[in-house]
């Protein structure tokens, strides 16, 4: 029985399987759902025609196909499974003789499933794609438990035989159908790579609150199901006894009357038992007997041969004589069990009448299966009906709430909380929005500040910048531009003579946004322009300003730096650079090229931090060029940046340009890159052009760029 009906499930479980690779796949129309619906009622069909034989009884898995049609497809698949499987088990009960005794409950279970389980997934497992496996457990158990229950209400007039039935067939059906739908679950939530992450009971803060519920509910529900069955069969059991009992000492004192009534007529004995056999049922018992143990007649004899009550029988008999029904187990019977009351009829004859203990428990155990059948359906549609409502009045409500919120969270804050169904969520809607409200006011507020704080550092950052370009001689040019972003930052440049005839320039970017940079850049720009007027080498520039910069540097802010000092009479320039961009350079009649020079740590990131210069020999015609990270690091909404070759393919195409004309060109060659995309960093940058001529000697090839320490 167990391999057949372990195969019989096995092939439900691989339709479903096939069918879900199908059904996973692609669009559900109407034709689908119609389909699905057949090839399940076919299984149902299969499953009829195909049961397994036990104790002269035919077990299936019919009902997995509607169920699973329902479940884990679509509703109309489920009850057009069941109405199939249904309506030909009918058929088949009715003319062809399969299982005729039970077809009504077969037919009706069958149908039933279908529709239950179309309902379940409607209305339980509507946010579901995939029903959990104990939740497909319990629903396939439930199912067989109703079939079951239906076998039992519609033979009310061949109850025994009605019993018999469910006491063969209730578990192993009840066992491979939930078992098998559990399974089917197991199957296809691999399959589609669903299946939702075990949470512990312990873990409350992973655990949906409809979950918690539920399980709870489900404990709950259990306990006083099994509460309630206990005392119901405890209830019938001494029902059922002290009916028995009142049945043994009516039947007695009948007895001892009409025995009374005949003392004057011979052989009184023999008239009594008669009346006594009459009112007995089957599994009760008489025994008469005289003083001298001797056997006068009994009823049920288990060995005739022995005509002598055994001493033990007689004990107990004489010593509850007259008083009553007790409960003893008779040798003379074989060690029966029995409810027994006696009664002294005259003076050498005496009367035990009992009744088979294991029949009366046994007939309120038949009594208990329907009671046990009707209490699981009640309490599972109990359970369902306070679970949906739970769903729908806190669950759902709650689930919008959390919707609304989590929009609030990602920035809309024109979200509303609109759940009015009850007093309390009228409450907490209206206390969300009234809190969304006065947030917006405070956002409004911090933005209006931080505006403003944006318009101060902007003000700062252009007044501090130098927008003179032109000198009163004629050995160089020299322009500069910074475009600053919508954050400003603390972009600056700065060019100033540190004397006669040595001319400084300086680009440099400070990190963070906002006044607290445009401060910083304040203090590093008037650091490097009062150490590069004293007329010390770059390196040491640096040195003295990043040791400046360190102290008192709590926001642990930090500046990237570029300096350069050039003599304008000979072109000879002296340079340094603290982790910022590499120049680029040009040579008369070449190419604009990256110039890769010597970097050392940004200033303001660790005091006494090492700092090297080089040198670099400038003549007529030669031009440099250096920007912040704002310009190869544009970003347009491919999310693609610009890039320092690009700089440098623009560069090449503007070497006749003037510095102010090379500049403008190559910011609207970035701003048409990055077209419509947010600039995050301001763009900076600086061009000079050489047109000193150097002292007669000084040939070009004489003099090749060169890093030395200052």
């Amino acid at each position: 029985m167990l391999v057949k009906m372990t195969v019989s499930t096995a092939l439900y479980i691989c339709v479903t399987a096939l069918v879900w690779r199908i059904w996973s796949k692609r669009e559900h129309t109407a034709l689908d759902r119609i389909a699905v619906g057949i090839l399940f009622g076919l299984s149902s069909i299969a499953s009829t025609h195909l049961g397994v034989n036990y104790k002269s009884m035919v077990l299936n898995v019919r009902d997995i196909g509607p169920i699973a049609a329902g479940l884990f497809f679509d509703p109309v698949s489920g009850i057009i499974a069941g109405v199939i499987g249904g309506l030909e088990r009918y058929i088949a009960g009715t003319y062809w003789g399969i299982g005729s005794f039970t077809t009504i409950a077969c037919s009706l279970s069958t149908c039933l499933a279908g529709f239950f389980s179309a309902i379940l997934k409607t209305k339980l497992f509507n946010e579901q794609k995939i029903p959990p496996m104990m939740s497909s457990f319990f629903v396939g158990a439930v199912m067989e438990v109703f079939h079951m229950y239906a076998v039992l209400i519609t033979h009310r007039s061949h109850m025994h035989m009605a019993i018999l039935i469910v006491r063969s067939c209730s578990v192993p059906m009840i066992i491979f159908t939930a078992i098998g739908l559990m399974a089917c679950s197991f199957v296809i939530s691999r399959m589609s790579g669903d299946s939702p992450e075990s949470v512990p009971f312990t873990d409350i803060e992973k655990t949906p609150i409809a979950t918690r519920f539920r399980r709870r509910m489900l404990i709950v529900i259990l306990v006083l199901f099994t509460l309630n069955h206990l005392m119901d069969i405890n209830f019938f059991i001494h029902t059922s006894r002290q009916e028995a009992e009142s049945y043994l000492k009516k039947l007695a004192t009948d007895c001892q009357q009409l025995y009374n009534d005949m003392a004057d007529e011979p052989g009184r004995a023999n008239e009594v038992l008669p009346y006594v056999a009459m009112a007995m049922n089957d599994d009760a018992l008489y025994l008469l007997y005289n003083g001298n143990q001797d056997i006068v007649s009994s009823l049920y004899r288990e060995d005739p041969d022995v005509s002598r009550l055994p001493d033990e029988d007689f004990a107990i008999c004489q010593e509850h004589m007259d008083r009553g029904v007790f409960r003893t187990t008779m040798h003379y019977y074989g060690g029966m069990d029995l409810l027994c009351i006696t009664r002294q009829l005259d003076d050498d004859l005496y009367l035990m009448i009992g009744w088979r203990y294991d029949a009366i428990v046994q007939e309120q155990v038949n009594r208990s299966y329907e009671t046990l059948l009707s209490d699981i359906l009640l309490f599972t549609v109990l359970y369902l009906l306070i679970t949906e409502v739970v769903n729908s009045l806190v669950v759902k409500n709650l689930k919008s709430v959390n919707h609304s919120l989590l929009k609030i969270i990602e920035g809309d804050l024109d979200e509303k909380v609109t759940v009015h169904n009850s007093v309390e969520f009228v409450h907490l809607s209206d206390d969300i929005n009234q809190t969304v409200t006065t947030l917006k006011g405070y956002i409004d507020e911090s933005e209006r500040r931080m505006k403003q704080e944006l318009q101060m550092a902007a003000l700062i950052q252009e007044s501090v910048l130098p927008h003179v370009f032109k000198f009163p001689r004629d050995d160089f040019e020299i322009y500069a531009l910074m475009k600053p972003a919508r954050q400003v930052g603390g972009d600056f440049y700065d060019f100033f003579f540190v004397d006669s005839d040595r001319l400084a320039m300086v680009i440099a970017d400070v990190s963070g946004k906002g006044v607290p940079a445009a401060m910083f850049m304040m203090r590093a720009k008037a650091a490097i322009g009062n150490a590069a007027r004293t007329g010390i080498s770059t390196d040491q520039i640096m040195a003295q300003v990043n040791d400046f910069l360190c102290e008192g540097n709590d926001a642990e802010m930090f500046v990237s730096v570029w300096i350069g000092i050039i003599d304008v009479l000979t072109g000879d320039m002296q340079c340094s650079n603290a982790g910022h961009e590499y120049p680029i350079l040009y040579r008369a009649g070449g190419q604009f090229e990256l110039f890769k020079d010597k970097h050392t740590l940004v200033l303001a990131a660790m005091e006494n931090a090492p700092v090297d210069a080089y040198s670099l020999k400038l003549h007529k015609g030669d031009r440099l060029f250096v920007y912040t990270d704002g310009a190869p690091e544009a970003i347009n909404k491919r999310n693609e940046a610009y890039g320092t070759q690009r700089i440098v393919d623009k560069l090449n195409t503007l070497k006749e340009a003037t510095e102010k004309d090379t500049l403008n060109a190559v910011y609207e060659d970035i701003a048409k890159f990055v077209g419509g995309a947010e600039q995050f960093d301001d763009i900076t940058m600086m061009g000079f052009t050489y047109l000193g001529t150097p002292p007669e000697g000084n040939a070009h090839a004489e003099h090749p760029d060169s890093f030395n320490d200052a």
